[in-house]
């Protein structure tokens, strides 16, 4: 009988751990299912389409330098990205913020086996410098791209933001930067009224910048005012010396393309002492200024922006204008 009642109790001793057991594998199933149900998929409009993706990707993999800037401003670091178009191989203003991020070569040539060798979960082009090696990408990873550069950033940035799913803190960005824009303009007071000529010094060539350029843009958003000549709402105009003339105006911020080699220097010394560039009234009045090119114009991502806005800040609080 004593024997009878060990077994029954045996017997319900190993059913109870049988459902406790079935019971854990039924509640660690549901909670599996539960977390594959919260897994995010967004489908991105972007210049080359509709791309799906799926969760939140971990290792991105940028190919503009103002893209570049996007991405660190929003608090992600990417795993590879193309190197500055200065630098070794990042701008001097990011360079502490890229350690360890894989130099992916030229934005105009990017080395598409270094980027397939990260295994990225998420590739972000742009269709004016990577229209061509898309389908490439996307067999890759995920692959979206921005549309234009030039003046474009704002409407970049907020495409990164998008892509990152970071909209609402990429309108705070933005924001921050047109009301501090916004106090400049304030400040300048009749300031605004300086008509102020940018020109760029590049290997061979000398350019007027106008108003669908990086330093235009933000120029322009302030209230600058422009010579008759540079108020096009073009990109560039390319003059030889027999146009100095449009480069003239009130106040000169130029700026140099330099890559090392000493063909940009070559041409800024030229060209700066020129007899006929030292009969423009804004080099007779002392009003010529060099701006640093990475700033104000190469890199043309949010955080240039900003140190673009720190440079006009500080002139505005001196004698030039």
């Amino acid at each position: 009988m004593k024997a009878k009642r060990i077994l029954v109790l045996i017997t319900v001793l190993a059913l109870s751990i049988l459902l406790a057991a079935c019971t854990q594998t039924k509640q660690t199933t549901d909670t599996q299912t539960s977390t594959d149900t919260n897994i995010t998929t967004r489908v991105i409009e972007h210049a080359m389409g509709q791309t799906e993706i799926i969760g939140e990707p971990k290792r991105i993999v940028i190919l503009t330098n103002e893209g570049t800037e996007a991405l660190l401003e929003l608090g992600v670091k990417p795993v590879g990205a193309v190197r500055s178009w200065t630098g070794n191989p990042w701008y001097s203003h990011i360079d502490k913020d890229m350690e360890g991020v894989e130099n992916l070569g030229d934005e105009s040539q990017v080395n598409i086996e270094a980027i397939a060798a990260l295994s990225p979960d998420l590739i972000i082009g742009n269709k004016m410098r990577h229209e061509k090696i898309y389908d490439q990408l996307s067999q890759i990873a995920p692959t979206v791209y921005s549309n234009t550069l030039r003046g474009e950033w704002k409407e970049n940035f907020a495409f990164y933001a998008n892509v990152l799913g970071k909209d609402s803190e990429g309108k705070e960005v933005i924001k921050k930067f047109d009301d501090r824009a916004a106090e400049i303009s304030s400040l300048a007071g009749d300031k605004l009224k300086t008509e102020l000529s940018i020109v760029r010094f590049m290997p061979g060539k000398t350019r007027i910048y106008l108003g669908d350029t990086f330093s235009g843009k933000i120029l322009k958003q302030i209230g600058f005012a422009r010579p008759a000549s540079q108020q096009s709402e073009e990109f560039t105009v390319e003059i030889g010396k027999e146009r100095l003339k449009e480069a003239d105006g009130q106040v000169m911020f130029y700026f140099t393309y330099e890559t090392g080699n000493g063909e940009g220097s070559a041409r800024e010394k030229e060209w700066l002492e020129d007899p006929m560039f030292k009969t423009l009234d804004v080099v007779k009045n002392n009003k010529v200024y060099k701006v640093d090119d990475a700033i104000w114009n190469t890199a043309g991502g949010v955080k240039a922006a900003n140190l673009m806005l720190n440079d006009i800040e500080k002139f505005l609080n001196s004698d030039i204008f």
